[in-house]
């Protein structure tokens, strides 16, 4: 990412709970503008945003704590590390992805290997044919076993609830980077409470529990809510999602924008190959 030399004070600053919605009092966001120059000279609008004080990917760690790492089990040999159970959607078993498309409904140009999705040099995001509100989540992935890149370059995914809400996938074995954006960070808004990753090129696994945001007139009623397991290990526990994770820049997350009571599944192309099989779902009540 270019880094910007700042050459103007703030435009504004927009204090509050959430864009959408000022029906709740926690957390404290402070979003502002700066116009700044470019590596080419080039002057830029570029957003800023704090929740609760701290700037969002913020990399100090005297400011926002690395996550402390925690070793888990070893995975399991065979297949899969967790089989469905009787009464899950199955959504790829290793075999066929025709229950998958790209986001403009065209088929994907993501591949199969070894049982395995995985996208190739340009391919785009992946997202289920079928819509799910609230749910259970299985989803097994690997990062690639020959490491290139450093930090945010390293292994990036993501997998997207509702094709909206980000669950972080990133090699973060022996690689920091901002902890609200490391492997399991509710991306931009709350860094997993560990370190759970596996070595690259092993398999890791995330079971998620996911209930979906409401909305009425525009405005979020009920914030999201996720609890999240990275190799079994708890790393979210029925955390509020404060809003949305989209990114915004450098230092700066999306706010909640309506949508419907469903939404596909997406695994993101950050231009890695990482690999995901043995994905399964069921759907919950609200």
């Amino acid at each position: 990412m270019r880094k910007l030399a700042p050459v103007l004070a703030l435009a504004f600053i927009l204090t509050g709970a959430n864009c959408t919605a000022s029906d709740f009092d926690s957390p404290v966001v402070k979003r502002w503008t700066k116009m700044e120059k470019n590596d080419k000279g080039e002057m830029k609008e570029v957003k800023y945003m704090t929740i609760d004080g701290i700037m969002v990917h913020e990399e100090d760690p005297t400011i926002q704590p690395q996550p402390p790492i925690v070793t888990p089990g070893p995975a399991p040999e065979g297949d899969v590390i967790t089989a469905a159970p009787s009464d899950a959607i199955v959504l790829f078993d290793g075999t066929n992805l025709d229950q998958w498309t790209a986001t403009d409904g065209t088929p994907t140009k993501w591949i199969l290997k070894d049982g395995a999705m995985q996208p190739t040099s340009d391919s785009g995001y992946i997202q289920s044919k079928a819509e799910f509100g609230s749910c259970q989540l299985h989803v097994e992935f690997a990062t690639p076993a020959n490491v290139e890149g450093d930090g945010q370059g390293r292994g990036n995914s993501g997998v997207f609830l509702m094709g909206e809400y980000e669950v972080q996938v990133l090699d973060n074995y022996n690689n920091t980077t901002y902890p609200d954006g490391q492997c399991a960070a509710l991306y931009g808004r709350m860094p997993p409470m560990v370190n759970a990753c596996r070595k690259p090129g092993e398999w890791q696994s995330y079971d998620i529990i996911f209930h979906r945001p409401h909305f009425k007139d525009g405005r979020v009623t009920k914030r999201a809510t996720f609890t999240v397991f990275h190799n079994g290990i708890l790393v979210h526990d029925k955390v509020e999602l404060t809003g949305g994770t989209g990114w915004e820049g450098g230092n700066s997350i999306s706010e909640y924008v309506a949508h419907g009571d469903k939404g596909p599944l997406k695994f993101q192309d950050h231009g890695n190959p990482v690999s995901f099989r043995n994905v399964w779902i069921r759907e919950l009540e609200d």
